[in-house]
C-alpha cells in the first residue's frame, strides 16, 4: 500500500510539473540567442526577450510555421539601413503586433493584431531601421503606442 501512494504522489508531482513547466520556463533566463529588449513607455519599461533576425535569410523566414510565442518575447527585424519597409503574415499562424521602429528606437508606427496567414502587406508608413514583432494585443494591453523608445544595442542612444 505504502509503494502505491509513493507511486501516486510521484505520478501526481510529475502532472503538475507537466502544466507548469512553460509558464517557468518562459520567465527562466534568456535561452540562447535570445537578447533583451525593453520599451520605454512613461514611466514604465517592459522587457522582452528577442531572437533578432540580421540576415535576409532570417527576415524572410521570421516567425513562419510557429503556433506559439511565449508573452514576454519578440522578434527583432534588423534591415540594416534606413528605408520604408513593408510585412506581411504569410504562414505565420499567430496574431502579431508589429511595431516599426526608427533609427533612434522611437516608435513610428505600430500595426495591432495583424492577420494570420495573410499575403496584405503591411506598410512602415516612413522610412524605418526595425520591425519588432510580439504578440497580437501587447501592445495595447501595456500602453505601447508610437513615440515611444525601443532600447536594444541595433539603436542609436
Amino acid at each position: 500500500m505504502r509503494a502505491v501512494r509513493t507511486c501516486v504522489a510521484a505520478c501526481l508531482a510529475l502532472m503538475a510539473l507537466a502544466f507548469t513547466a512553460p509558464a517557468v520556463l518562459a520567465q527562466a533566463a534568456p535561452a540562447a540567442g535570445l537578447e533583451t529588449l525593453a520599451i520605454v513607455s512613461g514611466e514604465k519599461r517592459h522587457l522582452f526577450q528577442v531572437e533578432v533576425m540580421r540576415t535576409p535569410e532570417q527576415r524572410a523566414r521570421g516567425l513562419m510555421h510557429r503556433n506559439y510565442m511565449p508573452a514576454d518575447r519578440g522578434m527583432l527585424f534588423d534591415f540594416k539601413r534606413v528605408e520604408p519597409v513593408a510585412m506581411w503574415m504569410q504562414n505565420t499562424f499567430i496574431s502579431l503586433d508589429m511595431l516599426f521602429i526608427r533609427a533612434d528606437g522611437t516608435i513610428a508606427r505600430i500595426a495591432e493584431r495583424t492577420e494570420p496567414l495573410s499575403t496584405r502587406t503591411i506598410p512602415s508608413g516612413e522610412p524605418v531601421l526595425s520591425v519588432l514583432e510580439i504578440n497580437g494585443g501587447v501592445s495595447e494591453t501595456l500602453g505601447i503606442k508610437p513615440g515611444d523608445r525601443v532600447e536594444h544595442a541595433l539603436f542609436k542612444r
